[in-house]
């Protein structure tokens, strides 16, 4: 079966913090559950760049190059291991549709911004999200060269997922396959946060405003094939 989407996802900073179980289980798709690493249950807030972006083999556009947020929680299916959303922001009102529309998938379009910068031995990401009348930002700062850890560290567990999980509008469970090769990252200094928890994503994850993150990873990215969607 041929890909739905091919692209470059570029720069992924992602800040993952521990939650209550309780908080994510009624989320969950038929079929699933949390994927738990010693235990506890997780939460990524994930942004990065789409480049290149083609769907369906062909490159639309305005539509081809923009920033994404999202927030992503962890899930398995069997043997199958892959994430569920919370919410994703893009930009672009058409890109949030054809996604809502194609796989049910949470997305809104918001005004945001994106910059990376780079020296010979560092790299900074900054991402901008307008929401609720405010602006949030999260910025992340690494070092060169970047590494691949291994695989059983949390680096790894956070970032290598082949599979997006969520529910059809008929409540049933939708599946699709994401494909791209391992990915290496860059050694975390710094990392700075202004997000109103509450504001962006409602009440009930106010409990992260306080919270330190358990993990902040940033990954180099790639090119990444996303494949049709399953049902069940």
């Amino acid at each position: 079966m041929g890909t739905f989407l091919r692209a470059r996802w570029v720069n992924l900073a992602l800040v993952t913090y521990r939650v209550p179980g309780e908080l994510l289980e009624w989320r969950l798709p038929t079929g699933c559950e949390l994927d738990r690493r010693d235990g506890e249950a997780f939460v990524s807030l994930v942004a990065f760049d789409f480049l290149e972006t083609r769907v369906l083999g062909v490159g639309w556009p305005g539509l081809r190059n923009f920033p994404e947020i999202n927030l992503r929680f962890y899930v398995r299916r069997g043997e199958q291991r892959g994430v569920c959303f919370v919410r994703e922001f893009v930009p672009s009102r058409m890109v949030a549709a054809l996604a809502k529309g194609i796989y049910n998938e949470p997305y809104r379009a918001a005004r945001m911004k994106s910059w990376t910068e780079e020296t010979e031995g560092e790299i900074t990401v900054r991402h901008e999200l307008w929401v609720g009348g405010k602006r949030h930002c999260v910025e992340v700062r690494g070092t060169k060269p970047a590494f691949r850890p291994g695989v059983e560290s949390a680096e790894y567990f956070f970032k290598e997922h082949q599979w997006g999980f969520g529910r059809g509008r008929d409540g049933g469970l939708v599946r699709y396959e994401v494909v791209h090769p391992e990915w290496n990252i860059y050694p975390v200094q710094k990392v700075a946060l202004d997000w109103d928890w509450a504001a962006v994503y409602g009440a009930e994850w106010s409990i992260l405003q306080e919270a330190k993150p358990y993990s902040v990873v940033l990954a180099a990215g790639s090119v990444v094939a996303v494949y049709p969607k399953k049902r069940g």
